[in-house]
């Protein structure tokens, strides 16, 4: 598990395309900085156990 984002409440599943996103809502700005591996870190990034993330799901 490299990827921060899959510890995140944020990370969930799309039924629809079949794939995981992030569901933070970030600006343009943001998103920029994370596509181009600028970002020193997730300013939404919120750690959760599996239990709170399927809390969240539902």
């Amino acid at each position: 598990m490299n990827d921060p984002c899959e510890l995140c409440m944020h990370y969930e599943y799309d039924e629809e395309f079949d794939n995981y996103e992030c569901d933070a809502g970030l600006d343009e700005d943001d998103m920029y900085r994370f596509l181009t591996g600028n970002a020193k870190g997730c300013p939404f990034f919120q750690q959760g156990d599996e239990y709170q993330i399927v809390k969240h799901q539902m």
